[in-house]
């Protein structure tokens, strides 16, 4: 039980786990957990609710083929067929799941500018950021919602920031690792790291819209491959957008010439992104724009990717997020914000269920899109 309702988190380090340093035992909980699941993966393997669910790169062919597209989206919205992957997927019913775009976020971009490796910008010195960024789009951004990753290049281009994607990408291997399949994880990175760590070597700052992913890079395939260098450049080069953002700005090169103020603004910070130690970077950003009060919470949202939306723990996860709901309530929020727009989106729902029928949840944006709404872009 306790191994099966561990969704990697990992926050033990900084909740109140008592055997993390300084105790002696210095017990890395979520590795531990991940180490069973591993062996459990390799004695018997998953369901085939949970290698669908993970199989990001195969769901997402049914993004950027307009009619297929609004065809699934349609079906899968319908309370027939959300019974019936209640009954025979093991998806429950009354979970928030994403829609599929109609046009993914890869193929959008390569219509405005041409995939290529070290010609655009030049470094700056040593003890500044990277003067160019290569975007790692995601599964999220590149299949569900490639508006994040529209506002991202918008900002880009504004602060006068060269871009180029990824030439190569595929899931970054963070829903396999849940699962202890390490096998995948290892062939994912064999696809990822190679046209990565040419970027990373060419100057490029790397930018992932989804922490989990950035978080996959720089922290669990660095311990899966220790003696790889190539993996070990691209974690040197991966940036969250706004630890890469606030750095330009303490730089003095990011431009602050917001033109739209945001109201009030309740800002989650998701686990992923509190476990990778670079401090309260979106809030900073947030706080920049004028006229804009930022109302941080700091709490597990409890959705964790795939697991949130089982059968066997929604209400769990919904109960573990009441008391971010209920915060993310405070003084009125014009806008509701988190990193991860999948715990965004589960948000959203449990604020939706704490209303009244036919109340309204303040509207949902994901942080990128906030600063691209306060340039007035």
């Amino acid at each position: 039980d306790v191994v099966d309702q561990c969704y990697l988190c990992d926050m033990c380090y900084m909740s109140k786990c008592p055997y993390v340093p300084p105790h002696e035992w210095n017990l890395d909980f979520p590795h531990t957990m991940l180490r069973a699941k591993a062996v459990k993966f390799k004695n018997h393997g998953s369901s085939f609710r949970d290698s669908f669910l993970s199989g990001t790169d195969n769901l997402g062919t049914f993004a950027g083929i307009p009619i297929v597209t609004q065809t699934v989206n349609a079906v899968n919205s319908t309370s027939l067929m959300r019974k019936a992957m209640d009954s025979t997927l093991g998806v429950d019913e009354h979970a928030w799941i994403p829609g599929y775009a109609n046009k993914k976020f890869r193929s959008i971009e390569k219509a405005h500018i041409a995939d290529r490796v070290g010609d655009i910008g030049t470094p700056l010195d040593g003890e500044r950021t990277p003067g160019k960024v290569a975007i790692f789009s995601t599964c999220y951004v590149n299949y569900n919602e490639p508006g994040i990753g529209e506002d991202l290049v918008k900002i880009l281009k504004h602060n006068g920031i060269p871009y180029v994607l990824a030439e190569k990408e595929a899931c970054c291997g963070m829903p396999k690792l849940e699962l202890g399949d390490l096998d995948s994880v290892a062939a994912l990175a064999e696809k990822n790291i190679p046209a990565l760590a040419k970027l990373a070597k060419a100057g490029y700052a790397i930018l992932t819209a989804i922490p989990s992913c950035t978080l996959m890079f720089k922290q669990e395939l660095p311990l899966m491959f220790p003696a790889a260098p190539d993996v070990a450049a691209v974690k040197a080069a991966m940036w969250d957008p706004f630890e890469y953002l606030i750095a330009r700005n303490k730089d003095g090169l990011l431009k602050t010439d917001f033109k739209q103020a945001l109201g009030n603004v309740s800002y989650h910070i998701p686990c992923h992104g509190r476990v990778q130690n670079v401090g309260k970077k979106t809030e900073e950003m947030l706080k920049l724009v004028p006229d804009t009060k930022v109302n941080t919470v700091e709490r597990c949202s409890g959705h964790s990717g795939t697991w949130g939306v089982k059968k066997e723990f929604h209400a769990q996860a919904m109960k573990i997020g009441k008391p971010v709901f209920k915060a993310m309530d405070k003084n009125s929020p014009d806008y509701i914000s988190s990193d991860c727009q999948l715990s965004g989106h589960h948000i959203e729902q449990g604020m939706q269920a704490l209303r009244e029928a036919g109340a309204k949840v303040p509207e949902l944006a994901h942080p990128i899109t906030l600063i691209r709404m306060a340039y007035g872009l």
